[in-house]
């Protein structure tokens, strides 16, 4: 199944825009000042700053522009998560005081609704913009290293002062048994579907594996979601994925953790699972599979050799100024980097920009990255977790708000969530947050402004917040530490001041 599955207008149109077929590759400068394999989130903002900058790029892709994130990835996933939202939302209008007249949710349509932003939003990254709009030399084909100063790519070889590898990653897929003969779905063919499964098992409990489990239980579908590890959203706060395994288990998914897939059997549309849980042997009939169980770097076809460029089965090897061990070739992106983000490729392109173009020395860690899981409740973090600190000796202070005392979030009937937010023990120093509400992507940027800029949580209770709005929670924590500051001593010289004034 392709990307460009099924043919529709809005996917001929996107076609058209990230991968056309008529597209004619440039003649080669006879040098660039930075030559860019990858025209994902990463490459496109290095192309376009280098040449916003007056520097000439050349840039390679293989497959689409935009990468996974435009075509298979954050704007597909999000335009699903938002339509179930609304299904969601509908199930419990009549708390409100409204009962819909047509509650039927037409999957085909939410599908296509996803095809025709997508294809909308591809404008931005297509080929053309690049190429006639910005002035980037755009290569459409699979680039190779020739040497450590020069890329080939469809017979023809692009000598480069720098180059930056931003290639990213693909699904991993497990070896088990009969799982890809039985037409298993990943992120890059599951938006193809036209129709919804009406039993859909889902490998794998973390980001991907959680939201699209949530949005296709809200459509309709049964939804059984497995995991070898405890419980879901492995790594994050273990109070956040517990409010999320209750709010999915409440939508309908079936959560299996701590089991084992042996092998997947089929009999004409039919997919049986057969997996182990505890010390029983189980099987599960489904009609489709989505395997979300992480990311496999894109560097076999690289020819990294001839460049004398490390590498490993986790991606490129890179310096805390994403140089490889060919100065001038750096990485960056999901190829190269341990947090695989949209928002961190572009924040890691402009440090390539500084650092390739103009000898600069920023650093990759001293980035303060934010991310979220795009679940309902959202979870969004920022900075350590507590067992990071416990893990670096790191003494904290731990401040929690419950969205139940936040007056809009009792309004908003959205009161399963809270903030919570680590700082140095004994300082308004933050140095991690988590945060678990219906926008919590929102609500964490405050949090990281404040990390980024050296912003103490004193600064929060003096600041002010419209009333009502769910970021209170944040302010409220303010408060309770400015509460902390109020020792006895000063409590008691307070106390009667205020006698002594009533006078």
């Amino acid at each position: 199944m392709s990307l460009f599955e099924p043919k529709t207008e809005t996917n001929e149109l996107l076609k058209s825009r990230v991968a056309p077929d008529d597209w004619t590759n440039p003649k080669p400068a006879e040098i660039y000042n930075l030559v860019i394999i990858g025209a994902g989130p990463c490459g496109l903002i290095a192309a376009a700053g280098t040449t916003g900058l007056g520097g000439k790029v050349a840039l390679i892709e293989r497959h689409a522009m935009g990468g996974d994130c435009l075509n298979v990835g954050c704007v597909p996933s999000k335009s699903l998560i938002r339509a179930a939202r609304v299904a969601a939302e509908l199930r419990h209008a009549s708390t409100f005081g409204i009962e819909p007249k047509d509650s039927q949710i037409h999957f085909s349509t939410a599908m296509e609704r996803m095809r025709e932003l997508r294809a909308k939003i591809s404008q931005v990254d297509s080929v053309h913009r690049y190429q006639k709009e910005l002035g980037v030399d755009v290569f459409l084909g699979t680039g190779a290293f020739k040497s450590a100063t020069s890329i080939e790519v469809d017979g023809q070889t692009l000598n480069f002062k720098k180059a930056l590898i931003a290639t990213g990653a693909r699904a991993t897929k497990p070896p088990i048994p009969g799982l890809w003969e039985s037409g298993a779905h990943t992120n890059e063919t599951i938006f193809s579907l036209t129709e919804l499964p009406k039993r859909l098992a889902v490998i794998g409990a973390g980001t991907t594996g959680c939201e699209l489990s949530q949005a296709f239980a809200r459509f309709g579908s049964e939804v059984t979601l497995f995991d070898h590890g405890p419980n879901i959203l492995k790594g994050e706060d273990t109070d956040a994925s517990a409010i999320v395994d209750q709010t999915m288990r409440e939508d309908g998914v079936n959560i299996l953790c701590e089991t084992s897939i042996h092998r997947v059997s089929s009999n004409d549309d039919i997919k049986t699972i057969h997996y182990t849980l505890g010390d029983s042997q189980n099987t599960l009939d489904v009609d489709a599979i989505l395997v979300s169980v992480g990311r496999t770097p894109n560097i076999e076809s690289l020819n990294l050799e001839a460049a004398q460029i490390s590498y490993h089965n986790r991606g490129i090897e890179v310096d805390d100024q994403l140089r490889t061990s060919n100065k001038r070739i750096f990485a960056a992106g999901d190829v190269a980097m341990k947090y695989q983000f949209t928002h961190t490729a572009d924040a890691a392109a402009r440090i390539v920009i500084q650092n390739a173009l103009f000898h600069g020395r920023k650093k990759l860690s001293d980035l303060v990255i934010p991310w979220c899981t795009f679940t309902d409740p959202e979870v969004a973090h920022v900075g350590m977790y507590e067992q990071d600190a416990l893990i670096q000796g790191i003494e904290i202070d731990t401040y929690i708000q419950e969205l139940g005392e936040v007056d809009r979030a009792v309004i908003d009937g959205q009161t399963q969530g809270f903030v919570k937010i680590h700082t140095k023990k004994g300082s308004p120093k933050i140095i991690g947050a988590t945060i678990v509400a219906n926008h919590a992507g929102d609500l964490i940027s405050e949090l990281t402004l404040a990390m980024t800029h050296g912003v103490g949580l004193d600064k929060f209770s003096s600041t002010i917040h419209p009333y009502p709005t769910q970021a209170e929670a944040i302010k409220k924590l303010g408060d309770a530490y400015a509460r902390t500051k109020l020792t006895p001593f000063v409590s008691t010289i307070l106390k009667k001041w205020l006698a002594w004034s009533r006078q």
